[in-house]
């Protein structure tokens, strides 16, 4: 039995790999740097180890895994093809090992996580269900006839897979360090369309997707009328979303979602458009909805005291507008209170206005110093220039948390792909203190 080796297994997809492989009964082990990620944890959960970066790891008869952040010439890499041991990226495993099932891969510029996320779980509940999630977690069953997972677009990485299903949520422009622009995103998904072996699951509403040509049936949804599957009759309220679904015009089911904002319904009804496709009873789809517990950093709430804090992903000017939608939806009498770390100085510029806009939405903004990334630590502009385009906007350090108390009982959003947590661990400690 070989024993797999991930270098860089805190990663956000190689942590949830690892999982996967181990709960379907392989030997696994993994190395990494030593600070915390919340990726390890369900790592740490299965007693799953994981050594400091070290060629020493490197064994005879492992195979190793490689995350896609370390080039070839990482100490572990070079020494496994020094002794022989075969060597696989991430993404190459991957698109391998997903031909044993049915496979659904989802993808899009934004909600592919919450959408992964609800996928699988509605699915679990009709079969077993093996699943990938970019949030780090992952879940491997030994007698699983599905395989639901997060497709990523970054660098044509998603190129790799050939999906008995892909879901496309949206085409927008973004990871602006590759793309050159929304055609060149656009000719990513249309590669990936002409490699999936079944049917393609599309939002209809989007004008990219629109365009998709593929040699399978490409079933689109959306809200527009003309969509395969429409969602008509929307009430939202502040416990969450009920809405009709109607198949080609025809009456399907209601359903309702404890979930918020127009992204949520979409989301919903790209997953009840494939279990329609894939014979699953509307009754169940609607029992494993009402179940759904969401994933982690997507609208994660605490609540101290008359204060909610929002823990959220959003890093592109898209997200962040879905994410105040939602906070509107739930907390309509409450002052909205946007804190912002943006990720990258490379998107920072490609949307500086966007972001501007997109966070005047807010009743209050606040902004965190930019986040680089492994890639790029620095750039020509600061948060500064943000902030000169956000009335009444302020720039926020750690140190001086204490500003935030001038909003009484509000909803914070703490949005950010960095490490805008430890802008909220901050708040967190002050409010407990109280």
């Amino acid at each position: 039995m070989t024993l797999y080796h991930f270098t860089g297994i805190k990663g956000s997809g190689m942590s949830s790999l690892a999982q996967i492989l181990f709960d379907a009964g392989e030997q696994v082990q993994g190395s990494d740097v030593e600070t915390y990620y919340f990726t390890e944890q369900p790592l740490r959960d299965r007693n799953i180890t994981i050594k400091p970066f070290d060629e020493n790891n490197i064994q005879e008869g492992m195979t190793v895994i490689a995350g896609n952040a370390f080039p070839d010439d990482h100490s572990e890499l070079v020494k496994a093809r020094e002794i022989g041991v075969e060597v696989i990226r991430y993404h190459k495993f991957l698109g391998d090992y997903i031909g044993r099932y049915t496979s659904i891969a989802i993808t899009g510029a934004h909600g592919k996580t919450s959408t992964t996320g609800l996928m699988s779980h509605v699915i679990g509940g009709y079969m077993p269900t093996s699943f990938l999630i970019g949030d780090g977690t992952g879940s491997g069953k030994q007698d699983a006839a599905y395989f639901v997972m997060e497709a990523c677009e970054y660098r044509r990485h998603f190129l790799a897979y050939h999906p008995d299903y892909a879901v496309m949520t949206n085409i927008d422009f973004d990871h602006p360090d590759y793309f050159k622009n929304i055609d060149d995103v656009y000719s990513a998904f249309q590669e990936l369309a002409l490699q999936v072996k079944k049917a393609i699951i599309a939002c209809g509403d989007d004008e990219q997707l629109q365009k998709i040509q593929a040699n399978v049936p490409v079933v689109y949804y959306g809200f527009g009328a003309e969509n395969d599957f429409a969602a008509r009759n929307i009430v939202k309220t502040t416990e969450g979303t009920e809405f009709e679904v109607y198949v080609r015009n025809e009456f399907y089911h209601k359903f309702f979602i404890p979930l918020y904002g127009d992204h949520a319904v979409l989301n919903s009804l790209a997953v009840i458009s494939l279990c329609h496709y894939e014979g699953i009873p509307a009754e169940l789809i609607q029992e494993r909805l009402n179940t759904y517990g969401g994933v982690k950093r997507r609208f994660t709430e605490t609540k101290i005291g008359n204060n909610v804090l929002v823990d959220d992903y959003a890093h592109h000017p898209t997200e962040i507008s879905a994410t105040l939608q939602a906070a509107r939806q739930k907390y309509p009498d409450r002052e909205i209170v946007a804190v912002f770390q943006p990720h990258t100085f490379t998107r920072t510029q490609a949307f500086l206005q966007e972001f501007a806009n997109s966070l005047g939405k807010a009743d209050a903004v606040y902004l965190c110093d930019i986040f680089g990334s492994a890639r790029e630590q620095a750039g020509s502009l600061t948060i500064a220039d943000l902030a000169n385009l956000i009335e009444g906007s302020d720039i926020l350090k750690t140190e001086e948390i204490h500003v935030l108390q001038a909003h009484k009982d509000a909803v914070f959003l703490f949005m950010g792909a960095g490490d805008v947590h430890k802008f909220q661990n901050a708040f967190e400690q002050l409010l407990k203190g109280e």
